[in-house]
């Protein structure tokens, strides 16, 4: 951090509303991150680390394995610098195969147990993926079996997933659920996990830059549509973990953090697997999320930290058997990934006793930026203070120029949890690291006089209607309030002679019904003539969402233009190529 900022901290609106155990300029380690592990294996052997659906493990022994793995992996030719895929879902070898690659000072590249093929292969030969480690499931395998001969892939490392299960789960599984396993066939380009790990562990250490050597690539939408890879060092990914530990305040070997969320995406790897690991907290994990089996995972396993997307927060509260659980145990939920509407929060609240912070971040920033304090005032609808040695700056997109509390400005950051940069993209880190590093996150937002930032919106989500500025998360929110609303989404669709106009997809609860006429004048009390939408579309089933379970503006932009017709959908060409450029827009 720079000695000239730190030495300004006193100006920063945040610091009088600084949790009291917290310094916003605490020192924070630049380690490899393997060394978050040593020293939670030193410290905690015996500790519990994983209960992966009963089956469990100890820090000393995760520890070990990483170790052998390490071995292994050198063996068959993974050095510094070697671009190692993950293609896991949430399951102990996820923790194995991560942090034996961070010994060795490969950089990993997540991938998605969901992508098709064509993103799979798009991403192998934009990173220079050499090798891929997975599990023996035909729903894995089957994809990267393809991609070891159709792309620039080399080698397969393969554990076998009823490993990993406890019995008799792992015997039920095998006899029950035989087609889901693939038949792996001996070939000198796959290596058997279990091969590998048949050594003292006695891996060759490798220097490691924690400033400058790539740990991770972490891939983001664009606005291009095509993914790039955000390079996070060392140092980025061990600062974000240390700087959402000081903000948690877990107890170590004594919390316990519920894994539902999958780990290949940017905010669970930070805020479940990394914090654990750090914290020495044992993870609680599903290999998916699913709502009942998570409810019942809480009740039974009694987690107490909870993060979570705004979708899964309200699909718990519209859950009709939620009495039938006691959730009393979660201390925290940290929702993220998604602007939280604060009706959504409340209801939480009032339904649970939990308290649910709600945090901001960037696949750039490792993720997260900003949270609400867990002690303190937790302001609804904020993103909360800028984590520590974080600066948060509002910037005048058009002039350039910082604006003044209460206004709108575009929500930069500087921290040592900012990327070092896109893989292979120098336009693009151009456009986004700007001003010696400064990051540009393309979201709107204000900052009120304690230091608080509240989110407007996407910068390139906001709709211009008659040229006057809509903001969807302002519509979203008012919608929200409605007693009737589930889940809703706007977004602005091209319309000749407004520019654009505003529309509303909403799903009602179940049991209730609501009209576009009588949510209009319900939202006449809320909006500005402006602002309510002009358009309304009820559906039957869920909206859209993404791979972490965050409603999709995205895909519900692509179904219109897939599906609209004259009246729903202006057929202007140019109109038509302004819409599908919206479609390609997904925040990180």
């Amino acid at each position: 951090m720079n000695e000239k900022n730190i030495s300004l901290k006193e100006s920063y609106p945040w610091i009088k509303k600084y949790p009291k155990d917290i310094k916003w300029d605490a020192d924070i380690p630049s380690i490899a991150v393997y060394e978050m592990l040593d020293k939670t294996a030193a410290d905690y052997p015996e500790a519990p680390a994983f209960d992966f659906l009963g089956a469990k493990m100890n820090w000393g022994e995760i520890n070990e394995l990483t170790r052998k793995f390490a071995k292994g992996l050198q063996d068959i030719g993974v050095s510094k610098g070697t671009k190692v895929g993950i293609f896991l879902p949430n399951c102990p070898f996820f923790v194995i195969a991560y942090y034996a690659l961070m010994r060795l000072g490969a950089t990993v590249v997540n991938y998605n147990p969901l992508y098709a093929p064509v993103e799979l292969s798009n991403m192998i030969e934009d990173s220079d993926t050499d090798i891929i480690i997975t599990l023996d499931l035909e729903m894995l395998y089957g994809k990267m079996s393809k991609m070891l001969h159709e792309t620039r892939l080399e080698k397969l490392v393969i554990a076998s997933f009823v490993d990993f299960l406890p019995f008799p789960k792992n015997y039920l599984f095998k006899y029950l659920k035989s087609k889901e396993l693939a038949e792996i066939p001996t070939s000198r380009r796959i290596f058997h996990y279990e091969d590998l790990i048949d050594n003292d562990g006695s891996y060759t250490p490798v220097d490691i830059d924690p400033e400058q050597d790539v740990a991770l690539f972490q891939y983001t939408g664009g606005t291009t549509g095509l993914p790039k890879g955000a390079m996070l060092t060392h140092a980025n990914i061990v600062a974000n973990t240390e700087q959402a530990t000081m903000w948690l305040g877990c107890q170590p070997a004594e919390d316990r953090m519920l894994g539902v969320l999958p780990f290949f995406h940017v905010f669970a790897m930070t805020a479940v697997m990394n914090v654990s690991v750090r914290s020495a907290m044992e993870i609680i994990a599903l290999p998916r999320f699913e709502l009942d089996a998570t409810l019942k995972l809480i009740h039974n396993k009694k987690p107490t930290v909870f993060p979570a997307v705004p979708a899964i927060i309200n699909g718990i509260n519209n859950n009709k058997k939620l009495k039938k659980y006691d959730l009393s145990s979660i201390k925290y939920c940290i929702s993220g990934g998604a602007p939280l509407p604060v009706e959504v929060k409340a209801k939480f609240e009032a339904k649970t006793g939990c308290v649910a912070v709600e945090g901001y971040g960037l696949t750039e920033s490792s993720p997260v930026l900003c949270c609400n304090p867990r002690t303190g005032e937790n302001k609804a609808g904020a993103i909360g203070l800028p984590f520590p040695q974080t600066i948060i700056e509002l910037i005048d997109p058009e002039t350039g120029k910082h604006v003044p509390v209460g206004e709108r400005g575009e929500l930069c950051a500087r921290g040592p949890q900012v990327m070092k940069g896109y893989w292979n993209r120098p336009e693009d880190n151009a456009k986004t690291l700007q001003d010696d590093g400064r990051l540009h996150t393309g979201d709107i937002a204000i900052m009120d006089e304690d230091g608080y930032f509240f989110i407007v919106d996407r910068l390139k989500d906001m709709i211009i209607t008659n040229g006057y500025n809509v903001y969807p998360r302002n519509v979203e929110e008012a919608i929200y309030q409605h007693p009737s609303v589930e889940e809703a989404i706007v977004a602005g669709l091209p319309d000749r002679q407004r520019g654009e106009i505003v529309k509303a997809w909403i799903k009602c609860k179940e049991g209730r019904s609501l009209t576009a006429e009588d949510l209009k004048i319900f939202l006449g009390e809320r909006l500005s003539p402006m602002e309510i939408p002009k358009r309304v579309e009820f559906r039957d089933s869920a909206l859209p969402k993404t791979m972490i379970g965050k409603l999709s503006r995205k895909d519900v932009v692509e179904q219109e233009l897939e599906n609209g017709d004259e009246n729903d959908v202006d057929d202007n060409v140019d109109m038509a190529a302004k819409a599908r450029e919206m479609a390609k827009i997904e925040p990180s």
